[in-house]
C-alpha cells in the first residue's frame, strides 16, 4: 500500500458527507499529502520539554529523562531505540500518558513518545483496520464509526491511547455484548531488540502458522512496556471472512438509552447503602451471561466518599443500554427497580434519554476529573458480589468524612467470559464486575490519601492477604490499572505474587515470550514480566 492509501482515514463520497456533517473539513479528515512528522529530540532547556513532562494523567509523577524522543513512524522508533541501546540508555515508552504508576519516568533516560503516531485507517493489504499506538480511543471510535460504521469495545475514557489500552486487554461499555478489545486483535507491529542489540520491527499475527504468533498472543493482555514498543495494531473480527471493511468489526447500536441516577450521602443510611451494593452485585451475578438480554447494558456505580474534595459526596450510576434490544426501555426500568429494592434513600433518577451512539459515547464518558490530578489507584475483578463484611468495610471508609476518594464498580462479564482463559494473555474470563479504588488529592497533600486507599483495599481483602487472590469471589487485578503495591510484601501478605494477580496461569508463557523477544530486558519497569531463564 502506498503512503497516500496508508494515511487515508475514510473512503468514498459517503465519508466526505459524514465528515462535513460533524463539522470538520475534508482537508482535516483526509491528510493524504501530510508527511509523517519525523523524529524530534527534546531536551531540558527547550520550552517544549516542560510541556512534555506534564503530558500525563497522574500528576504524582513527572518524567524528566535526558530527552524525549517524539516519533512519527515505525522507522523513527527503530532508529530511536537503536541509538539509545547503543548508548546504553534506559528506554521507556509513552503513548497516551495514562499510566497509573511511574512506569514511564522511573529511571528513564530516554522516553520515546508516540503521541504523533495517531493514524486510524483501513489497511487493504491486511484486510484489517490499522490503529497506531498514539491514537486516543475517542479518535479510534470517531474514525471507525464515521468512516465505516464500526467500532471496538474499548474504554469509556476517551483520552486513553490505544498503545497501552489494547496491550493490557481493553474493555468498555460494549464488552458485555462484544467481548474484550483483544478478542479483535488481528496483528501487532512491535519494535524489538534481539540478543545482539539489533533493533527491528516485527509484525506478529493471530495466524496459527505465523512463527511470530507468540508475540501476538503476548499483546492480547500481557501489558505494555514488556516486550518492545508497539507502533500499531490491526483489528478485525476473527469470525468474519472477506475484506469488506464495514463487515470486519462489530457495529455499535444505532442508539443508546442513557441515564445517571444519583444518591446523596445525606439520604443514605448504612442499611440503604448495604442494600444498594448487595442488589447491584446480585443483579450482575444473575445477568452477566453472554446470551443475557442485558448483555447490552453497562453501568458504572461511582461512590464518592463523604466530603470528597469539599463536595458532600454520594453515588451516581451512569448507565447505557443498547436501544435496539427488544423491550430495552422496560429492561432498563427493571434494572433500576431491582437496584433500589429495600433502599430507603430517595434516588434522583432523571428521565432516560435516547441518544445516537457516537453522541452518547463522546458526551457521556466518565468524568475526566476522576482520573486527573494526583491519585493512587488499585483494582480488583469480582466473580461474585462483595460479601456483607466487605460492604460494611466499604461503608466505613466511604461513608465517614476523611481523606477519601472513590470506589467505582464497572459492569463486566458477558461475552468477555465466552473466551478461554489461555486463548489470550488476558487470563481473567470469569468476572462480572471490575472494581477501581481511587485515593485522590490536590497539590500539597497526599500522605493521608495514600494511606487511606491502601488501608481501604487491605481491609476489603483482609481474608486473602490484603489483595484479591484469584478464587472464590475474587478474580485478581487488572494490569492496565497498574499498582506497584501488589509487588510489596508489606502490602501484599498473601504469598501470591503480583504476576499471578495480573496474569493467572498465563504468566509462565509470558515469561517465555519475554525471553525470546526481549532477551536483554531492554523494556522493563517496576511491574514488568521477568524473562524465563
Amino acid at each position: 500500500m502506498n503512503d497516500v492509501s496508508r494515511r487515508r482515514l475514510f473512503g468514498g463520497a459517503a465519508a466526505c458527507s459524514a465528515a462535513a456533517a460533524v463539522g470538520f473539513s475534508t482537508s482535516e479528515a483526509f491528510p493524504v499529502e501530510a508527511p509523517p512528522m519525523g523524529a524530534v529530540r527534546i531536551r531540558p532547556g527547550d520550552p517544549r520539554y516542560e510541556d512534555l513532562t506534564v503530558r500525563r494523567v497522574n500528576q504524582r509523577f513527572e518524567p524528566r529523562p535526558e530527552y524525549f524522543h517524539l516519533v512519527g513512524s515505525t522507522d523513527d522508533v527503530v532508529k530511536a531505540v537503536s541509538e539509545a541501546v547503543r548508548a546504553g540508555k534506559r528506554v521507556t515508552v509513552r503513548s497516551g500518558g495514562h499510566c497509573y504508576e511511574n512506569l514511564v519516568g522511573d529511571g528513564a533516560q530516554v522516553v520515546i513518545d508516540l503521541c504523533e503516531m495517531s493514524e486510524v485507517y483501513f489497511d487493504e493489504s491486511r484486510g484489517a483496520f490499522a490503529v497506531e499506538a498514539g491514537a486516543t480511543l475517542m479518535q479510534v471510535y470517531r474514525k471507525l464509526y464515521l468512516g465505516w460504521g464500526v467500532t471496538i469495545p474499548g474504554g469509556q475514557c476517551g483520552g486513553v491511547a490505544a498503545g497501552g489500552h489494547i496491550a493490557g486487554g481493553g474493555y468498555g461499555q460494549h464488552s458485555r455484548r462484544l467481548g474484550a478489545v483483544v478478542d479483535y486483535l488481528h496483528a501487532v507491529e512491535v519494535v524489538v531488540v534481539d540478543r545482539t542489540g539489533r533493533c527491528r520491527a516485527v509484525i506478529a499475527t493471530r495466524n496459527p502458522e505465523d512463527p511470530h504468533r507468540d508475540l501476538w498472543w503476548a499483546h492480547t493482555g500481557g501489558g505494555g512496556g514488556n516486550f518492545g514498543i508497539v507502533t500499531r495494531y490491526w483489528m478485525r473480527d476473527p469470525k468474519v471472512a472477506g475484506k469488506e471493511p464495514h463487515t470486519l468489526l462489530p457495529k455499535p447500536p444505532p442508539a443508546l438509552l442513557v441515564c445517571r441516577p444519583a444518591w446523596s450521602w445525606g439520604d443514605v443510611s448504612r442499611e440503604s447503602f448495604s442494600a444498594l451494593l448487595r442488589n447491584h452485585g446480585e443483579w450482575h451475578e444473575r445477568n452477566s451471561d453472554a446470551g443475557s438480554p442485558y448483555a447490552g447494558l453497562w453501568s458504572a456505580l461511582l461512590i464518592q466518599s463523604r466530603a470528597h474534595r469539599g463536595d458532600p459526596g454520594g453515588m451516581i450510576l451512569p448507565t447505557m443500554m443498547d436501544a435496539s434490544v427488544p423491550n430495552a426501555e422496560r429492561l432498563l426500568g427493571d434494572y433500576f427497580v431491582n437496584l433500589v429494592r429495600g433502599v430507603e434513600a430517595t434516588a434522583h433518577i432523571p428521565q432516560v434519554a435516547r441518544m445516537p451512539w457516537y453522541h452518547a459515547v463522546s458526551n457521556q464518558a466518565l468524568n475526566g476529573d476522576m482520573e486527573s490530578g494526583r491519585f493512587k489507584a488499585k483494582s480488583a475483578y469480582l466473580r461474585r458480589r462483595f460479601t456483607d463484611r466487605q460492604i460494611g468495610v466499604a461503608h466505613d471508609y466511604l461513608g465517614t468524612p476523611g481523606p477519601g476518594g472513590v470506589l467505582a464498580l464497572f459492569s463486566y462479564g458477558g461475552r468477555v467470559n465466552a473466551t478461554a482463559s489461555d486463548a489470550t494473555a488476558l487470563a481473567e474470563r470469569d468476572s462480572i464486575l471490575k472494581a477501581l479504588y481511587l485515593g485522590t488529592w490536590t497539590e500539597g497533600e497526599g500522605t493521608q490519601h495514600l494511606q487511606w486507599v491502601r488501608a481501604f483495599y487491605q481491609a476489603m481483602y483482609r481474608n486473602t492477604g490484603g489483595v484479591p487472590v484469584p478464587g472464590g469471589g475474587n478474580g485478581g487485578a487488572y494490569v492496565n490499572y497498574a499498582d506497584t503495591d501488589l509487588a510489596d510484601p508489606a502490602l501484599n501478605t498473601s504469598g501470591v505474587p503480583w504476576s499471578r494477580l495480573y496474569y493467572g496461569d498465563n504468566y509462565p508463557r509470558l515469561q517465555r515470550v519475554k525471553a525470546r523477544w526481549d532477551p536483554l530486558d531492554i523494556f522493563r519497569h517496576a511491574l514488568s514480566i521477568q524473562p524465563h531463564r
